[in-house]
């Protein structure tokens, strides 16, 4: 398996006190924007095509990635974040996207405590649930051809 890639911490921002600074990984911040969208009602998945077939191959050995989909990057004291999703049918795209960014925002800000400048969304799909009951149809066809031929 590929390590994940490793970004480069978020600036340390030094205490109000005096008693030292807090630094912040990227990976942290992505991985709150992640966890943040995942519970939006008509988010279907994080991440392209691409990103989607790794992950479905981290899920099946038991790792899951909460940053997958999620890109950002992290000032002084600002945050951007670009989330790519694809969103399940019926749900109305701009309301699923306006709900994710709505999210983003709050949980970035109050977990993180940095502003957040931007969340960009791209919607690369729709998913519709029957896609998935004609494929479990066509799989278990097969599968059923294949114990034939065995038998």
């Amino acid at each position: 398996m590929l390590p994940a890639p490793q970004s480069a911490p978020a600036p340390a921002k030094a205490g109000k006190d005096g008693r030292g600074a807090t630094t912040i990984a990227d990976g942290v911040v992505a991985k709150i924007a992640g966890i943040a969208t995942k519970d939006i009602p008509g988010v279907y998945a994080l991440g392209g095509g691409a990103a989607r077939m790794m992950g479905s191959l981290r899920d099946a050995v038991g790792q899951k990635d909460l940053t997958q989909g999620v890109s950002v990057e992290v000032g002084q004291t600002q945050v951007a974040v670009d989330i790519t999703l694809v969103v399940e049918y019926p749900h109305p795209l701009q309301k699923v996207a306006d709900d994710v960014r709505d999210a983003v925002f709050g949980a970035v800000e109050d977990l993180v405590g940095m502003e957040v400048t931007e969340v960009n969304v791209t919607i690369t799909d729709i998913h519709i649930p029957s896609d998935d009951d004609e494929a479990s149809d066509e799989e278990k066809a097969a599968a059923s051809s294949r114990e034939a031929r065995v038998s």
